[in-house]
């Protein structure tokens, strides 16, 4: 009998800087970072309604923004919305683009 290792999630370096923003203009913001298995870093309420947000650090080159095999894996598996991001700024686009319309899953 094997044991079950659960992967837990690390945070980029903008993560907290991107919550604190999101809290700042009245987001809710509960962090998911340490779910890990692919899960998204945050889920987002604004408006009435939830997003689930993968925050990546656009300080790094592009190969360490790139989705995990975890985290492709469950973008490809859920069936609401979830969008990798890198800004404050990119989810607050979202929410006011989503803003009177249903969600779909995007990456």
């Amino acid at each position: 009998m094997g044991i079950l290792v659960r992967k837990r999630g690390r945070r980029d370096g903008n993560h907290k800087l991107v919550i604190r923003e999101l809290r700042a203009i009245g987001y809710s913001v509960h962090d998911l970072g340490g779910v890990g298995d692919g899960c998204p870093d945050i889920v987002v309420g604004a408006q009435g309604k939830n997003w689930l947000f993968e925050i990546k650090d656009p300080a790094q080159p592009p190969s360490k923004r790139r989705l995990t095999s975890d985290e492709r894996i469950f973008f490809a598996n859920w069936r609401g919305q979830v969008r990798k991001v890198e800004t404050a700024e990119e989810i607050i686009e979202v929410v006011r683009n989503s803003y009177g319309r249903s969600s779909e899953s995007t990456n």
